[in-house]
């Protein structure tokens, strides 16, 4: 069986993350190989949605994520220096980040209903086609 030894960890912390995160932690041999990553959606993302949305909106999510990681990875006795909040496309800056830091795991939790999406959510799917390491696609309830 191969041991992974840099894991990324992608959540979500507006949802269901502690089952994924459980799940990359019982796979990790040590804490010290496990990453955490949040993105922060630009603020062009929001702005079809809501023309008002501005750079300050943005700010602060990323503000709260931090506070959020920060607690997640002391409460599970993963080093702080190991969170990461980029700011972008979420499947781009998991990418991204997995082929810097030579990741050979990536966990990301996926809840999709239908179709193609039953197997796998929107932003799981475009992570597993774009992955060069192993994907773990965590089923969410």
């Amino acid at each position: 069986m191969k041991m992974y030894q840099r894991i990324l960890v992608a959540i979500d912390i507006y949802s269901e993350y502690d089952y994924v995160l459980q799940r990359a932690l019982s796979i990790a041999t040590d804490k010290a190989h496990l990453n955490l990553l949040f993105v922060t959606l630009p603020t062009t993302y929001f702005q079809p949605y809501m023309s008002d949305v501005g750079g300050e909106y943005v700010a602060e999510i990323h503000k709260q994520a931090k506070l959020c990681l920060e607690d997640i990875a002391t409460k599970n006795q993963i080093p702080i220096k190991q969170i990461y909040l980029p700011i972008g496309n979420t499947a781009d800056e998991i990418h991204t980040l997995a082929d810097e830091m030579h990741a050979d795991l990536i966990v990301i939790g996926t809840h999709g209903r239908s179709g193609v999406k039953l197997l796998l959510g929107s932003t799981a799917n475009s992570v597993l086609h774009g992955a060069k390491q192993d994907v773990l696609a965590v089923k969410m309830a």
